[in-house]
Formats: C-alpha cells, structure tokens, sequence
C-alpha cells in the first residue's frame, strides 16, 4: 500500500514538473549562428548579458561536464541563465504564471562547425495588452544578447 501511494504521489509531481502552456500561448525561440570560436561566443554573451543590465544566475557546462566523465571530443553545450529582479517584478505583477519563463535562458552549442546561440521568446499574444507590450521589450533584449554573441 505505502509503495503504491509512492508511485502516485511520484507521477502527480512528474505531471506537475511537465509544461503545458495556455491555448493562447506558443513558444518562439530566437537563434544566431556563427564560425567565431566558441569560448569567445561565451564570453561576448556574458557581455551582452551584463551591459544589457541582467545578472547572471546559472551556467551549465554540460559538454565539458560529459567530457570530464569520459567521453573524449564530446562538443561544447552551454546553458547560461540570467534575470533582473526588476523587470522579474514588473512581470510578475502582471502575470504570476509568467515565473515559468524566468529566469531567461541562453543555449549555446556546436553543431556542423558552426556556434549555435538560442534563446526562447516571452509570447506576445496574450489578452493582456501591457504584459504583450513588456514581453515584446524583453524580446528585443533577448534578441539582442544573441545578435551582439554572434557578429562576426
């Protein structure tokens, strides 16, 4: 009995970890690609990051960290998140379900000897017409970050 109240108990916090975003809702990513070397990518995105007045809150190194564990010529796979309480404030004043887009977040890879940078897009096709107009200024940052990691 004890075990089978585990398992439900299990699969209701799976089910609750999982996204499912509102009918007016769809994600939009945002990406830049480049042949400049990758460690240089990072740091301009750390720039971009700071000069667009963020704080970095998280990187995750998750292709030096399989390399490190053994697998040899793994590619490079970066995770960077950032915020600023400010606008977190401002965003969720207006929409407490907005926390599922914070902080945000910037992919960077190696694919087909190319830089990947790819961030996801706030949507901007709610009902509420402030939240839209914030999300759309927000995109533009985001945009921007990726845009500045990538010129070559």
């Amino acid at each position: 009995m004890l075990r089978r109240l585990f398992i439900i108990a299990t699969l209701i916090v799976i089910a609750s970890c999982s996204q499912v975003l509102p009918k007016n809702e769809s994600e939009a990513y945002y990406q830049g690609n480049t042949t400049k070397p990758y460690d240089d990518v990072l740091a301009e995105l750390e720039i971009a990051i700071s000069e667009h007045n963020f704080r970095i809150t998280g990187h995750s190194h998750v292709g030096k960290v399989i390399r490190d564990r053994g697998t040899q010529n793994f590619p490079n796979y970066d995770t960077l998140q950032f915020c600023n309480l400010t606008h977190a404030k401002t965003l969720l004043e207006m929409s407490p379900h907005s926390i599922q887009h914070m902080p945000c977040n910037v992919v960077t890879y190696e694919y087909q000897g190319k830089t990947i940078v790819k961030t996801r897009l706030l949507p901007v096709n709610s009902d509420n017409k402030k939240l839209n107009s914030f999300a759309e200024k927000m995109n533009n940052r985001l945009k921007a970050i990726v845009d500045f990691a990538v010129e070559e």
